[in-house]
């Protein structure tokens, strides 16, 4: 059987104004898809006798159902079919095609349903009728050129993209939301970490002449604010980004600010790691978070995971991480082998960048766990300050058989000299 998939997008207006395209491929359709809003605008559009099914998540779910609900609806024993092809006619059973439309908001390949049917239902024919986006409508109504917008979904997503975009200090950021990442969570997150030169305009039910609302606010005034969905939402801002951050302006233990690697040493860690080309980076013995902080600074695309085992870090790693301008960080404390001996499916992707802050005596163990969960590209970094240190990684590299690359010397000021040592599968 051949599946003939037409995906048309729309906004929510009360009335829809389809082009002939879409009208036809209406006319020619009997399964029909779509969000139930979807369903509430277009229902009176449909053929007598059309089926619909709802768009829920999972996804993979959903196509299994519409195929299943098109399987029903085959020829019927004299091989005469409710769906034709494009030319006139009836089919017979060896020659089935079921016409499917899909109704989606705006247009269905801007993280829209039919990039997921790409992937999902590839023996398909797809065949796409796009509509102006939530975001487009929201720049037009601002008379706002949104050539350079950086656009991040927050639909059924993790915060991570728009943490990044913050983090650069994209200047112009639009956000697609859902239930969860709503215009007050999101300007709630920008407040707690100082994000808050930015403009938000906020979008409500574009398109629709009821009910469509544009309403611009700072982000302390977003904060708490209710708005009916579906919502978009456009950020402006100049907020100036930060990298190298003076080591005076990090909290640290109490008489204890020697515990943290300083500025220089930081910088030059983080590039024997080559974190450009890295996807994850975990940073063992995290203490004030200023390594895992500078490198998500330095390296917005990073996921981040810190490391620590004293309990009073907690807050501090927290209240650095916020006072820096770095969400997003994915801080555990407790003992490194013990979380990842009982959790490490829960921790995400294989870190490909690992720095060794801190190993209390038992780096053999530690690096022999990072041997196992590393990706097979990935890299161990080190900086040791004493020889008993620099012989115990010596020794850890050999018995594991990890390649040691040339260590780095360094001495700086009046800092205590160190030697950067990197090691790979």
């Amino acid at each position: 059987m051949e599946y003939i998939l037409t995906v048309i997008g729309m906004s929510d207006a009360a009335v829809p104004r389809f082009s002939p395209e879409a009208m036809e491929a209406i006319g020619r359709g009997r399964l029909f898809a779509g969000g139930r809003r979807h369903h509430d605008i277009v229902a009176r559009l449909l053929p007598e006798g059309a089926r619909w099914v709802d768009i829920t998540a999972p996804v993979e779910a959903f196509v299994e159902r519409v195929k299943s609900v098109a399987a029903q609806m085959l020829p019927d024993a004299d091989g005469v079919s409710w769906s034709t092809h494009r030319s006139a006619g009836p089919t017979a059973r060896g020659d089935a095609a079921v016409h499917i439309v899909v109704f989606a908001s705006g247009d269905p390949l801007f993280y829209g349903i039919a990039a997921t049917l790409q992937r999902l239902w590839p023996e398909a024919q797809l065949g796409v009728i796009a509509a102006p986006h939530s975001l487009q409508m929201l720049a037009c109504r601002l008379l706002l050129p949104y050539h350079d917008m950086r656009v991040v979904s927050l639909t059924g997503r993790p915060w991570h993209e728009l943490d990044r975009a913050l983090i650069e200090c994209a200047p112009l950021i639009g956000v697609l939301t859902d239930a969860v990442h709503t215009p007050a969570a999101i300007a709630a997150r920008m407040a707690e970490y100082g994000y808050t030169d930015y403009v938000m305009h906020i979008g409500v039910s574009l398109g629709n002449e009821a009910r469509e609302q544009v309403v611009t606010l700072t982000v302390e005034e977003a904060c708490g604010r209710t708005f009916a969905r579906p919502c978009c939402l456009i950020l402006k801002g100049h907020a100036a980004r930060r990298m190298y951050i003076p080591d005076t302006e990090f909290a640290h233990l109490v008489g204890r600010a020697g515990m943290m690697t300083k500025l220089p040493y930081r910088c030059l860690t983080l590039a024997a790691m080559e974190l450009h080309r890295r996807a994850v980076m975990w940073d063992i013995g995290s203490c004030t978070g200023s390594v895992a902080i500078e490198a998500r600074l330095q390296h917005p695309h990073l996921h981040v995971v810190a490391f620590e085992q004293r309990r009073e870090c907690e807050g501090i790693i927290a209240d650095n991480a916020r006072r820096m301008g770095v969400p997003g960080m994915d801080v555990h404390i407790g003992n490194f082998i013990d979380i990842v001996t009982e959790h490490r499916e829960s921790l995400g992707a294989q870190p490909d960048a690992i720095f060794v802050g801190g190993h209390g005596g038992r780096l053999g163990e530690i690096m022999r766990l990072c041997r196992d969960c590393m990706a097979a590209d990935g890299c161990i970094v080190m900086n040791s300050v004493s020889d008993a240190s620099r012989e115990a990684w010596h020794a850890a590299c050999a018995e594991l058989g990890l390649r040691e690359s040339h260590p780095i010397h360094v001495s700086i000021d009046a800092y205590n000299p160190i030697t950067i040592m990197k090691a790979t599968l």
